[in-house]
């Protein structure tokens, strides 16, 4: 009954879904405040039974259900707990199960936490977020029922992916889907605001901590996805333009402009166009990246192989979101009372550089993802790689990094050029001396890779100069957010450049006791032996690898083989050293006794990961941040309104 019990949990929540809409139509047209106040405890018992489906959804899997056809077609009995458990996610109809177990939660939260912006917008919002809802439910019961029954269950199933039997599947989808359910809740402030036309700093206030949510779990989405595929894949990049990583990509652009834009309104009042534009903008990009995965119009390692029809619903219900809100967005936004103005040289016009420039890295983004597709609708097949997105988008960016350093040094409303560039010494010392010591020291490397290092440099100085001359310990925890976020991104920039730059890569054939070179490592095969894991057996070469003088490693990539389903796979070894990774792959023997192997040393390589990391974490601390400023005030309120009524009693 396990299964019986989450279809019924999932057909209850969409009825919720669909009373929640009706409610709030009704109570925003009215202006009923019962009506408003009925919409908050159904939003919250629609999202406690969509944690009840996908439990009972994540139970068939762990107990291996075989009468459920979900289970069938993506584990087995044999295979590990974990990647039963992970696995009930790890296919087309348990990750949109998720996918709508988050929205449920996410407008919960919103139901039963937000206070900060008047009653009819919230309402509005709960409103849009059960048309999203409404739209997904319908989605699962009609076309992509997770909870389907066979009625001759085989004895097993077919098994999972191999390639997503790793740890990586418990947390890259629940973190980017999380990231993707932010941007539809800021989606759905902005749908309540035009409506009931509160577009203004508390509509902002109250959107903000949801963006830096979905922007924080989208950069831990896509730096956790990017190392799985580093290793998993065994080819030694850490992007390739595919598109479905460009999928996770362009949300996590049009969220960093929003992120931006909704600052500015919540402290400054301006760009309420802008901001309200970048929430419907962002929202489309999470539905067009759910689009490409599961449309079929794709063949990646990333995408879940769907049927057109199902492909065909989605495009559906991107056109009637987007396109409602996009004709809400053109019929209201002419009612929005203009924002405060400001100088083009000011920390707002810095903030709309910035969003102009990620604007544009969006639009080639997207053009370069589908552009291939359109084309193979005509007739033609073209492939557009990495060659086309680095030399479009990469000098952009390295513009974006200027601005970026700029920016926070920047003063509010109006500035002038020559206090800027006083402020900007030290960057700009610092990238003149990075880049003329990396061209004596390393000779020329190219143009994009030197001035990426050059310009991390400057922007890792930048981000730290507006902390000088403050009291650290009264300093707010939303600049040090700031901070390390674009410390982040300068650390990660560095790790790009490097690692483009300066990779060396060897495939040699050795047998037993000859060595390689790769980088500052010596590699030698010292044997091949056979090993058997819990749902796997495999090749494990033991590679002896060391480094001049020091004490020697063993590294044991492995050629591993899966029975269920049949599939070959390459598990890289690594050795991650201070100043970079030595990555190995085991190939296959060439009949003469010896073995191919690949090797890659990748300099610096890691501070990729690391700076994503410090990204995510700056985040976080801008939204606790926030939220410690926001509490703060509410007490220095509550304590201003009791003292003014005590002084009231007692003149009475």
């Amino acid at each position: 009954m396990t299964a019986e019990a989450g279809l019924v949990a999932l057909w209850l929540a969409a009825a919720l879904a669909a009373m929640q809409l009706a409610l709030a139509a009704l109570a925003v047209r009215r202006r009923d405040d019962l009506l408003s106040a009925a919409v908050r405890p159904v939003a919250i018992v629609q999202g406690l039974l969509t944690v009840l489906a996908m439990a009972m959804l994540i139970r068939v899997f762990l107990l291996s259900d075989m009468s459920v056809a979900l289970v069938v077609a993506n584990s087995h009995s044999a295979k590990p707990w974990l990647y039963k458990f992970a696995g009930a996610w790890g296919n087309h109809e348990g990750s949109m199960l998720l996918w709508v177990t988050i929205l449920g939660v996410a407008g919960a939260a919103v139901a039963w936490l937000e206070r900060r912006v008047a009653e009819r917008t919230l309402t509005a919002t709960l409103g849009a977020q059960a048309a999203i809802a409404l739209g997904f439910y319908a989605f699962l019961l009609f076309a992509s029922n997770p909870f389907a029954r066979l009625a001759n269950p085989p004895l097993d199933g077919q098994g999972l992916n191999p390639l997503l039997q790793d740890p990586g599947l418990a947390f890259h989808p629940p973190t980017l889907y999380a990231g993707y359910v932010g941007l539809s809740v800021a989606f759905s402030f902005a749908v309540g605001a035009l409506l009931t036309r509160d577009v203004g700093p508390a509509f902002a206030r109250a959107m903000r901590p949801w963006v830096l949510a979905a922007w924080v779990f989208l950069t831990i989405g896509i730096t956790a996805g990017s190392y799985w595929a580093y290793y998993e894949l065994g080819w030694g990049g850490w992007w390739f333009w595919d598109p479905v990583e460009n999928a996770s990509l362009m949300p996590w652009l049009a969220a960093t402009a929003l992120l931006h834009s909704v600052s500015v309104l919540a402290t400054r009042d301006g760009l309420r166009a802008w901001t309200v534009m970048l929430a419907v903008v962002a929202f489309s990009m999470s539905m067009l990246g759910t689009f490409l995965v599961r449309s079929g119009i794709l063949t990646s390692v990333h995408a879940f192989a769907v049927d057109p029809e199902r492909g065909t619903f989605i495009l559906i219900l991107l056109a009637i979101y987007i396109g409602g809100a996009l004709t809400l967005f053109a019929t209201r936004i002419g009612l929005v009372r203009a924002g405060n103005t400001f100088e083009l040289v000011s920390r707002e016009g810095s903030l709309v550089a910035n969003n102009l420039l990620l604007s544009v890295i969006l639009g080639i983004v997207l053009i370069g993802t589908f552009y291939p597709i359109v084309a193979a609708a005509m007739g033609t097949q073209l492939s557009v790689g990495p060659p086309f997105f680095e030399k479009a988008a990469g000098p952009i960016a390295l513009v974006l990094v200027v601005i970026m350093a700029a920016g926070p040094l920047l003063r509010w409303r109006r500035d002038s050029a020559a206090a800027l560039v006083k402020r900007m010494t030290w960057p700009i010392a610092v990238t003149g001396v990075s880049a003329v010591s990396l061209v004596v020291l390393a000779g020329w490397f190219g143009l994009l890779p030197m001035f990426g290092l050059a310009l991390a440099a400057g922007l890792a100085v930048a981000s730290i100069v507006p902390l000088f001359g403050r009291n650290l310990l009264r300093t707010p925890m939303f600049v040090y957010g700031m901070v390390l976020a674009h410390l982040g991104i300068a650390i990660s920039l560095a790790g790009m450049a490097a690692s483009t730059a300066f990779t060396k890569e060897t495939l040699v054939a050795k047998g037993i006791g000859e060595a390689a070179s790769v980088g500052p490592y010596r590699v030698t095969l010292r044997g091949i032996r056979p090993v058997i894991g819990d749902n796997w057996s495999a090749l494990e070469a033991r590679l002896e690898v060391q480094r001049g003088e020091a004490a020697s490693a063993l590294l044991t990539p492995q050629s591993r083989f899966f029975s269920n389903p049949p599939t070959t796979t390459s598990e890289s070894a690594i050795l991650t050293a201070l100043d970079g990774q030595l990555y190995t792959v085991l190939g296959q023997p060439d009949g003469q006794g010896r073995w191919q192997i690949r090797l890659w040393w990748k300099p610096w390589v890691t501070l990729i990961w690391f700076g994503g990391l410090l990204i995510a974490v700056g985040g976080a601390l801008s939204i606790l941040g926030h939220w410690l400023r926001d509490r703060r005030q509410k007490r220095r309120a509550h304590d201003a309104a009791e003292a003014a009524a005590y002084r009231e009693a007692l003149g009475a």
